[in-house]
């Protein structure tokens, strides 16, 4: 086995070479003029502006970094600077405490120029059926058990943390809004406002026709008047509440189309309309009533198990089937969750304060969705010495082989560059993902 002398060098050799792509982004935007126009805390190092304290923070993020002290390693860090275009960068304590100060009106400067950002990067988003552009609107528990942290309460999964509410756009799953919760709020609470916040980030990125889906947790007539009044379109799963089921079952057995997709299992898809008050005309509802007299084994089962899903769907020209279909794609919302609480690691918030904690997740969702551009641009050439292919790349992937890209910086006569070994192939579409985002 080879033995190794350690010795250092005066060359820059940056490890996170993706910051340059962050840095260019953020270039295309005007965050750090928005920031910097709001008013800064006085007595909390007020030479740093507040886009300093956004923008070293966003370079923490994209790379999966969320407490404070991260940022202790990057303070003489010349790459870094120069990436994100910082004459200084702030302490962990300051860092900590001016995001203590910020106001709610970061939250929206954030949001703002994140959907501007997507729109002019030009990249998706992507239609889920004809010119449709889903919008998954769900909430996702955060565990931060064992902890003080203001807002911290038992959530519905059974652990202590928040419940924060999030809402992503396109089959990519962009992050265009984000409310930190409380972990006792249930799900529905504030939820129009939200929605009504959702169509306008929505409508800053794309014109086409959307299509809002929930799940039975905000099967709420306030939230399909916001839909209407929007004009907008809906598939929210119904909560059958006091409905009994045995009566669905006798009008999928009048009405619906019968299938039996395995012996001793017996499936009715149907529409059926029902009267609301609030509306002129009745609702389209979807319905799924599913009868099974054996188990997968072909077991007879002693009683026979019922099983009814029912959607609101504004889609009249759909089949049963395809309400259905769309719906059930709802579901990849959970892997942009993870993505979230697990690759940027956010699931457990870095402050005590809830406000801060809130601001902290907007940021998230602006890092988010600029690693989420950079994958989705480095799928547009067959580059990537990767093997598997896919309509996105997960966060971790962006992170590991595009953010973490060890690199030589040079500056020679005003000019700077960053060098790639040969040996190493990511550097051939981490060129191209620059060179693409630079024009855009």
């Amino acid at each position: 086995m080879a033995k190794f002398k350690i010795e250092t060098t005066d060359e820059i050799i940056p490890t996170q070479s993706g910051l340059a792509l962050l840095g260019l982004l953020l270039s295309k935007t005007k965050l750090s003029q928005r920031l910097d126009q709001l008013p800064t805390e006085t007595g909390v190092d007020p030479e740093i502006p507040n886009s300093a304290i956004a923008k070293s923070y966003l370079g923490l993020l994209v790379q999966g970094k969320t407490e404070f002290d991260h940022i202790e390693a990057y303070r003489d860090d010349p790459f870094f600077k120069k990436c994100l275009g910082l004459e200084k960068v702030p302490s962990s304590s300051t860092l900590r405490q001016r995001l203590d100060k910020a106001g709610r009106e970061w939250e929206d400067v954030v949001l703002e120029e994140s959907a501007r950002l997507i729109k002019r990067s030009g990249i998706g988003p992507t239609p889920c059926k004809d010119d449709y552009i889903p919008v998954d609107v769900d909430v996702c528990p955060f565990d931060n058990s064992d902890s003080h942290k203001e807002g911290v309460s038992r959530t519905y999964k059974g652990v202590d943390g928040f419940a924060p509410i999030f809402a992503y756009l396109g089959v990519e799953g962009y992050g265009i809004n984000a409310e930190l919760r409380e972990g006792s709020t249930h799900c529905q609470k504030d939820t129009p406002k939200f929605l009504e916040e959702t169509i306008d980030y929505a409508r800053k990125i794309t014109s086409a026709p959307l299509l809002f889906r929930l799940d039975s947790g905000n099967d709420a007539i306030d939230n399909v008047m916001v839909f209407k009044e929007a004009g907008v379109d809906w598939i929210i799963k119904r909560n059958l509440r006091r409905e009994a089921k045995d009566d669905w079952l006798e009008l999928a057995k009048e009405e619906g189309k019968l299938t039996s997709p395995r012996f001793g299992v017996k499936k009715y898809l149907g529409t059926t309309e029902v009267s609301k008050k609030e509306f002129d005309e009745p609702l389209r509802v979807v319905y799924k009533v599913t009868v099974e007299r054996t188990d997968p084994d072909g077991q007879m089962l002693l009683t026979p198990n019922l099983e009814v899903d029912t959607y609101w769907c504004s889609l009249k020209d759909l089949s049963p089937q395809e309400v259905i279909q769309l719906y059930q794609n709802h579901g990849t919302s959970e892997q942009f969750h993870s993505e979230i609480k697990g690759e940027l690691d956010l699931e457990r918030l870095p402050s005590g304060y809830f406000e801060t904690n809130d601001l902290v997740l907007h940021l998230g969702i602006f890092s988010y969705n600029v690693l989420r551009l950079v994958g989705q641009e480095s799928l547009k050439r067959d580059d990537l010495p990767l093997r598997k292919k896919g309509q996105r790349r997960r966060v971790k992937t962006i992170i590991g082989n595009l953010v973490n890209l060890a690199s030589k910086y040079v500056r020679h006569a005003r000019r700077y560059k960053l060098k790639f070994p040969k040996v190493n192939p990511w550097r051939i579409p981490f060129r191209r993902i620059y060179l693409a985002f630079d024009s855009i």
